[in-house]
């Protein structure tokens, strides 16, 4: 029997270490092209600027040129900018307590012994996740308006006060949109797992004389701390992303502005002004804040559950 020569053996050898990034190479192309790329074009495009010659009329009147950092600047300098910047934290200060909150309470419920009907209860609460984001701003902006709202018929109807929500309230109609949209999707998180907890634990709690609620806060808070931290994380970056409800709501009231989020101004400044240059500043750096806001938050609330482990 021939025995294989060294060169055969090594080509069996180093031949399957290429197998897994033959396997790997479309994802990669795929995430280069998709991913990378339009990074690397929105920088680029973040340090150019169109030069203007004479009255900018004729060939080579209006033309492309480096600029710096000057773009930057000019959104930094920008008020506009920073008030909806503003307008985006508070949003999330308001919403990502609230919704969290919302959905690890309906989460705790569901995962009593004492809970019935938990199916439908998941997908009733789940169902408005489901809804598109524009959708569900049309349905609750035309109750929204006193005009065709059934809410503000009622009131009338009661000679109660009508609150105006596209007015003065317009933070809380937004907020409320997102709240109803997005309880359902951490609720599930959450429910999750609380459902891979081990059940000797509340057996043994119980046997120790501890009432539900007690179960709830000493054993299954603690346990869905991770879903909580990625549901939060999530939620937080979602924040300073928003832009469809109050988009959709702008041609029903006068309280929204054209820039009154980041993602807005940035629409209206790349395709109303037809400014793309600044545009693709302002994008760079509400990717960097949203980076710098969800990294904060993240070693945050790593670090209180640290340090609560610790004592």
């Amino acid at each position: 029997m021939a025995l294989a020569s060294p060169a055969g053996r090594r080509r069996r050898r180093t031949a399957p270490s290429a197998v897994p990034y033959v396997f790997l190479t479309p994802g990669i192309v795929l995430f280069i092209l998709t991913f990378l790329v339009p990074i690397g074009y929105t920088v680029w495009q973040s340090l150019r600027r169109v030069r203007v010659s004479g009255l900018g009329l004729g060939r080579g009147a209006r033309r492309e040129v480096f600029a710096g950092l000057s773009n930057y600047r000019e959104i930094l300098g920008d008020a506009e900018f920073w008030a909806s910047m503003q307008r985006a934290l508070t949003y999330g200060l308001i919403l990502v307590p609230t919704m969290l909150g919302l959905a690890l309470l309906l989460a705790l419920i569901l995962d009593t012994p004492r809970a019935r009907l938990r199916r439908f209860g998941r997908l009733a609460i789940f169902l408005p996740y489901a809804v598109p984001s524009v959708i569900a701003s049309l349905l609750w902006g035309f109750l929204y308006l006193p005009a065709v709202s059934p809410l503000h018929y009622v009131l009338r109807a009661l000679d109660l006060p009508q609150p105006d929500l596209l007015g003065g309230g317009i933070m809380g109609a937004v907020v409320n949109i997102g709240i109803w949209g997005g309880v359902g999707f951490n609720m599930v998180v959450i429910y999750t797992a609380l459902r891979a907890v081990p059940h000797d634990l509340y057996e043994a709690a119980r046997l120790d004389g501890c009432s539900e609620v007690q179960i709830a806060l000493r054993i299954k808070v603690p346990q869905v701390m991770p879903a909580l931290i990625m549901t939060g994380v999530f939620s937080t970056i979602a924040t300073l992303q928003v832009f469809s409800e109050p988009f959709t709501l702008r041609p029903l009231t006068n309280s929204l502005q054209s820039t009154w989020t980041p993602l807005m101004k940035i629409y209206t400044d790349a395709f109303v002004r037809n400014d793309i240059y600044t545009a693709a500043a302002a994008s760079i750096v509400v990717a960097c804040a949203t980076l710098l806001v969800s990294f904060g938050f993240l070693r945050l609330v790593q670090a209180r559950a640290f340090s609560q482990e610790d004592r």
